[in-house]
């Protein structure tokens, strides 16, 4: 699950808040139409969407759209858990009354390709010049194609950040540019009897690999190698012992149980002086209600490891239309005003990363952003992979597998006989997982 699917306000961007979204319009819905099936004038573009703070932004603004299109907007927001429920429901019974829908590219893009779920956008994207396909960076856009055909159109992104405590640093030259600096510093400055940690980071089996995976690849590894499970090559088997080691030395007891929302607290409290997570929760660690690392947090690119610095650079959220919807032009419209080049602009002036290549480059969209995050969200970007966990269709039987070597590891156990039994059972999975996605 992405990390951005927890924020819940523009000035709490980043805060990682349980609410529950007020849903506009969540009652099953049935479209109006004329005769022969088609929309009446007064049906609405029903859009859903999570409760995010791009969504919220985009909300304000659809009076504008609705003057653009001559037709009424309803967007319903929801939980992510509400969100993929409603999905099952609804498309599971060819339902009409989806027509935009956000979604997860990495999480769940792959199986509601599979159920026949999402249009293709393939020609749309291409002939739309004023759209400007090729604007989008290459990582997110890639992983909005599956089996060859473009699903959907990203909107949010997220990488991982080196957060880091400036007042600590100073005296080891700085943020560490390297992994093998990033253990060395981890290790000296680790005081566990004083409750101080060099290093916090998610551990959590399935939670954990989303992170993990920067470290996997900065190893020179991958999940699928030739179409074959990659966890149990030599590279990923350094990155494992690498991530095991830097929490089991550096790291706060308990690091197994731990997700986003118990290793994130530990750094806002002042008590550790490194923590990589995802750049979207910045804001956490700013908002004095909750940080007391305000005046000293820093931000860093990912470090470089054996084969350099390889971080992931993910569509967190994406849009796509239903195939079931009725209003498939209307549909793209939207698409192409909340995804356009100037909203997109105009959200990342907000604090809203984006998934176009022009606004990155623009200083007037940065300007939200603290200097130097800005600086290692542009550099993590150019140099980002656009997948942070296996491309299959049963997405979190994946995860809780590749993530059993890193429990192991951070336990302090032999990560090697851990990590050859579960690319055994990977092997295995992708075999069923490919054989699924042919049926």
């Amino acid at each position: 699950m992405s990390t951005s699917s927890q924020l819940l306000s523009r000035r709490s961007f980043g805060r990682l808040a349980a609410g529950v979204a007020g849903a506009v319009g969540t009652g099953a819905l049935t479209a109006c139409t004329t005769g022969g099936g088609r929309p009446s004038a007064d049906t609405p573009l029903r859009i859903m969407a999570i409760n995010h703070v791009w969504s919220q932004a985009i909300r304000r603004r659809t009076e504008e759209f609705e003057e653009l299109i001559g037709r009424r907007v309803s967007m319903t927001l929801l939980t992510a858990d509400q969100l993929a429920s409603s999905y099952n429901v609804k498309l599971n019974a060819s339902g009409t009354d989806v027509d935009v829908m956000m979604v997860r590219a990495l999480q769940e893009q792959l199986l509601f390709a599979h159920n026949g779920w999402l249009a293709d956008l393939s020609d749309r994207v291409a002939q739309d010049e004023e759209f400007a396909w090729p604007d989008f960076q290459k990582a997110p856009r890639d992983a909005s194609v599956s089996g060859g055909r473009v699903l959907s159109v990203p909107v949010v992104t997220e990488r991982p950040a080196l957060y880091y405590r400036k007042d600590l640093v100073e005296d080891h030259g700085g943020p560490p540019p390297t992994l093998e600096r990033l253990m060395a510093t981890a290790q000296e400055l680790t005081d566990k009897r004083k409750g101080f940690y060099g290093f916090v980071g998610r551990g959590q089996r399935s939670g954990a690999v989303s992170q993990w995976s920067s470290f996997l690849y900065s190893h020179g590894g991958d999940f699928v190698v030739g179409g074959r499970s990659g966890i149990g090559t030599p590279e990923a088997l350094a990155a494992y012992e690498y991530y095991g080691r830097l929490l089991a030395r550096t790291g706060p007891p308990g690091a197994t149980n731990m997700s986003l929302e118990q290793a994130m607290p530990i750094f806002a409290q002042g008590k550790a002086a490194f923590y990589v997570d995802a750049d979207a929760i910045y804001s956490s660690f700013l908002d004095p209600q909750v940080s007391t690392v305000r005046e000293t947090v820093g931000f860093a690119p990912f470090p470089a490891g054996p084969a350099g610095a390889r971080p992931h650079n993910i569509p967190s959220w994406s849009l796509g239309i239903s195939t079931f919807s009725l209003l498939r032009d209307d549909a793209w419209e939207f698409i192409r005003w909340a995804a356009g080049p100037e909203m997109t602009a105009e959200l990342q002036r907000d604090g809203i990363p984006g998934a176009r290549t022009s606004v990155w480059s623009d200083p007037r969209s940065l300007a939200s952003f603290p200097p130097d995050l800005a600086e290692a969200m542009r550099l993590n970007a150019e140099r980002g992979l656009g997948y942070d966990r296996p491309r299959v269709l049963q997405v979190g039987r994946a995860r809780d597998i590749v993530g059993r070597p890193l429990v192991a590891g951070i336990l302090g156990n032999d990560v090697r006989p851990v990590a050859r039994d579960a690319d055994a059972e990977f092997a295995g999975f992708l075999v069923r997982d490919n054989r699924h996605k042919e049926s």
